[in-house]
């Protein structure tokens, strides 16, 4: 996996699903980071899904992402 540094808003990336919440469900996209997909649910975990970046926290070494085309 490449570094959470590496990705830019507007990369569309691969990433593995980790967890659902109520309020989305992570991916991991970057080495020991996750990203959330609002509103999104039902996905396997462990799935790989195709994601874009649409923030990101450098210093919380967060993102917000949503599913790619």
């Amino acid at each position: 996996m490449s570094r959470f540094e590496d990705f830019r808003i507007g990369d569309v990336v691969d990433g593995e699903v980790t967890g659902e919440v109520p309020f989305g469900t992570f991916v991991r996209f970057a080495d020991g980071v996750d990203g959330l997909l609002p509103g999104v649910s039902g996905l396997r975990l462990g799935a790989t899904v195709t994601v874009r970046v649409l923030d990101k926290d450098a210093e919380r070494r967060r993102a917000s992402l949503e599913l790619a085309e």
